[in-house]
């Protein structure tokens, strides 16, 4: 299996040992690691505010995309990750805001915290 290593500095660096995103085998699945509100240039949290995270998220995900030659509607599977379950709505809303249909696969977890004290985490599949 061949593997090529996808980075692009549109996205926030990783904070820890991996990559942006690995494309893999015959097909080009790309599977992406994943992403939370940090601004790009400062690998910060860009606010405290849940939808500006979910919004940056987004955002930092769909840089890496591109940067693997693909668009939002190459997405094949979805992983959402919330420290808060009941903002799960307003989460809902803004990914039909920005993924295009038909909408991918996609899970929600809820979990007990993220890096760097984000409160959403978004991690894809695409096939490009």
């Amino acid at each position: 299996m061949t593997k090529q290593i996808i980075h692009t500095d549109a996205a926030p660096a990783a904070v820890g040992p991996y990559s942006q995103a690995v494309m893999a085998g015959p097909g080009k699945t790309v599977y992406l690691s994943g992403q939370i509100g940090l601004e790009p240039g400062t690998g910060e949290l860009v606010s405290e505010n849940f939808e500006g995270q979910v919004r940056q998220s987004f955002a930092n995900m769909q840089a890496v995309i591109e940067a693997a030659g693909g668009k939002l509607e190459n997405i094949v599977k979805l992983t959402l990750f919330l420290t808060d379950l009941s903002k799960f709505a307003s989460a809902n809303a803004i990914m039909a805001d920005i993924i295009p249909q038909p909408f991918p696969a996609r899970s929600t977890i809820g979990v007990a915290s993220l890096p760097k004290g984000a409160q959403f985490e978004v991690e894809a599949i695409i096939v490009v």
